[in-house]
C-alpha cells in the first residue's frame, strides 16, 4: 500500500540522490568536495538509523534536505565559486562570492530546529525562553565546532584548507560564519517556532495513534 509517508520518502531520496550524484561530476576540487559533502553523507545514515527508533517531523526532513543541498552544491564548485552567488557579486557590488554565508545561515537555521525538536520531545525543559537560550547556545556550539575543524584542516593542508575555507581574504571570515549561524538559528525560531508546535502535535497524535493500533 502506498502511503504518504511512502511517497515522502521516496521524493527526499530521489532529491538527495540525484543531487548528490550530480556534485560527485568533476567537482572543482575532489578533496574539498569530501570535506564538504561528509556532513549530508553521514546525516543520511543517521536519518536511515533513526527512522523508526525516533521518526522526526516532516518538517524538519525537509530542512535537513535543503541544509544537505547546500552543503552538495558548495562542495561540487567550492563554496568560493558558486556560479549564482559570483553573478550576484557585480548586480550588487559586493567584493566576494557569500555562497559561505549562505551555508553558515543554514548552520544554524537547519540545527535550531533539530535542538528545539529533541529538546521538546525529551522534555528537556518546558519554559519557552530556557528553550530558545539552549537551542541557540546548541547552534552556536555546533558552529564553533566547525570553525575548529576549518583550522585543523588549514593546519593540515594549505591546499585544501584555501577550498575547504573559502576565506577569500577576508580577516573576520570565522567570526563572521558564526554570526550568520547565530542569525539563522534566530531566524528559524521567530519564523518557523509555530509550525513546528503544530508538526510536533501532529507526529505525537500519530504515535499514539500507532500505539493504540498495536
Amino acid at each position: 500500500m502506498v502511503t504518504k509517508d511512502r511517497i515522502g520518502i521516496c521524493l527526499w531520496l530521489l532529491v538527495y540522490g540525484i543531487v548528490l550524484l550530480w556534485s560527485a561530476i568533476e567537482p572543482k576540487d575532489r578533496i574539498t568536495w569530501w570535506l564538504e559533502v561528509s556532513p549530508a553523507m553521514i546525516g543520511l545514515v543517521i536519518l536511515v538509523w533513526t527512522w523508526q527508533r525516533f521518526r522526526l517531523t516532516t518538517l524538519l526532513y525537509v530542512l535537513i534536505l535543503l541544509h544537505c543541498l547546500v552543503l552538495m552544491v558548495g562542495g561540487h564548485y567550492t563554496y568560493a565559486e558558486v556560479p549564482l552567488f559570483n553573478d550576484l557579486k557585480s548586480v550588487f557590488g559586493f567584493e566576494r562570492n557569500n555562497y559561505d554565508k549562505l551555508g553558515h545561515f543554514m548552520q544554524g537555521f537547519m540545527p535550531a530546529i533539530l535542538a528545539r525538536e529533541i529538546l521538546i520531545r525529551l522534555q528537556v525543559t518546558k519554559s519557552r525562553p530556557w528553550m530558545v537560550l539552549f537551542v541557540i547556545s546548541v547552534c552556536l556550539a555546533f558552529s564553533a565546532l566547525y570553525e575548529l575543524i576549518e583550522w585543523g584542516v588549514a593546519l593540515i593542508s594549505d591546499e585544501a584548507a584555501e577550498s575547504f575555507l573559502g576565506t577569500q581574504g577576508y580577516v573576520w571570515d570565522t567570526q563572521s560564519d558564526m554570526a550568520w549561524a547565530l542569525f539563522g538559528a534566530t531566524t528559524a525560531l521567530v519564523l518557523l517556532s509555530r509550525w513546528h508546535d503544530v508538526a510536533l502535535t501532529r507526529i505525537t497524535v500519530e504515535a499514539e495513534h500507532k500505539v493504540q493500533i498495536d
